[in-house]
């Protein structure tokens, strides 16, 4: 235990540090600065300080104001030395923090009691603040560990979805990041870009209700067919809707709008402009990106140069304009996503880290 004694009196500190001496485990500083007193307390936790009033650099009101402002200090004990014909410094002393007072002249029976006590109360609140600190760090590595389970379960089942239609499962894992670099560029909360990040990966999720015949045809789907593909937008909103789950909120609302187009021509509900949600016009431009630059079983893979020009002539009729200048913008990321998530790198190694940032 530390006491922290401080007093412009050598003699009063030598007094304080007979004392105190006889009291077994503390350790006892010194100082008749209070200004020096104040820096050395900013380096070195302190169970209880012991302050005289009057002091030339600063009073010891002054002193307890500016050592509660320390978070060095937050759980340390004031005291302060004064006399009985100061009541009004009393109540300043309260009021900036003081947890008791000693009596000039100092009794030293007393002074050795209440010292006693004051360290017992120390002790005591030192280790609830470390049984606190403890439980918040179990508490939030439990969190994690199962935010981390209930990611990993949600993307192996986008996984499992995505395998249908393509054998590399990669290109969710492409969207997601994606999406969270266009969001990035655009200036989103990393909270939300996170959130992009794992929610955008289940916008085909729907597609498990799609026939194979469908699904796998190596051909350019008729008027019929692609009507039974859309239906996968609102497949994958109905698994995905109701929950208490922000992340799986916005996997609903992207599932559902990110077939949509900016000039009101999409599907399912031909939303037009701002109407479309922003995380679905965001999932509409990487989807289609990623998706023509990628090998399907009905295509080759486009090149870039090619795909782009696409994305381009799309902006404002397929594509929120603004959005496409944005993901201009963020390019370097995009190709660096494809190259980091290439559909050559399978197996666990490649998928179990993709949700990091």
């Amino acid at each position: 235990m530390v006491v922290l004694t401080v007093d412009d009196s050598d003699i009063n500190l030598a007094v304080y540090r007979s004392v105190l001496a006889r009291i077994d485990g503390v350790e006892i500083a010194g100082f008749t600065s209070p200004l020096e007193a104040l820096d050395w307390t900013k380096e070195h936790p302190v169970d209880v300080a012991v302050v005289d009033y009057h002091m030339p650099q600063l009073d010891g009101v002054g002193f307890i104001v500016r050592l509660r402002e320390m978070p060095s200090a937050e759980h340390t004990l004031a005291v302060m030395v004064t006399s009985d014909a100061e009541p009004e410094v009393r109540r300043a002393a309260l009021l900036a923090g003081a947890n008791d007072f000693l009596t000039k002249p100092i009794d030293q029976f007393e002074f050795t009691a209440r010292m006693r006590n004051m360290l017992e109360v120390a002790s005591s609140r030192r280790k609830l603040a470390d049984r606190a600190e403890w439980l918040h760090t179990e508490v939030e590595r439990a969190t994690a560990v199962i935010l981390d389970r209930e990611i990993e379960t949600i993307a192996r089942l986008t996984r499992t979805a995505e395998f249908r239609d393509d054998v590399t499962g990669m290109h969710v894992v492409r969207v997601g990041h994606m999406c969270a670099a266009l969001a990035r560029t655009i200036g989103l909360r990393d909270e939300d870009c996170r959130q992009l990040l794992l929610a955008a990966p289940m916008h085909d999720i729907g597609k498990v209700s799609t026939p194979d015949a469908i699904l796998l045809k190596p051909a350019r789907l008729d008027a019929d067919e692609m009507e039974i593909m859309k239906h996968h937008t609102t497949a994958g909103y109905e698994i995905l809707k109701n929950s208490k789950s922000p992340m799986l909120q916005t996997a609903a609302e992207i599932a559902l709008t990110h077939h949509e187009r900016y000039d009101g021509g999409g599907y399912p509900r031909g939303l037009r402009g701002s109407e479309i949600p922003l995380s679905g016009r965001l999932c509409s431009v990487v989807d289609v990106f990623d998706a023509l630059t990628s090998v399907r079983p009905y295509k080759d893979a486009w090149p870039i140069e090619d795909a782009l020009a696409n994305i381009r002539e799309g902006g404002g009729s397929q594509f929120d304009p603004e959005l496409v200048q944005i993901f201009d913008q963020s390019l370097d990321d995009v190709l660096a996503i494809k190259r980091r998530f290439s559909d050559d790198k399978t197996g666990d190694s490649a998928y179990h880290e993709w949700w990091r940032m």
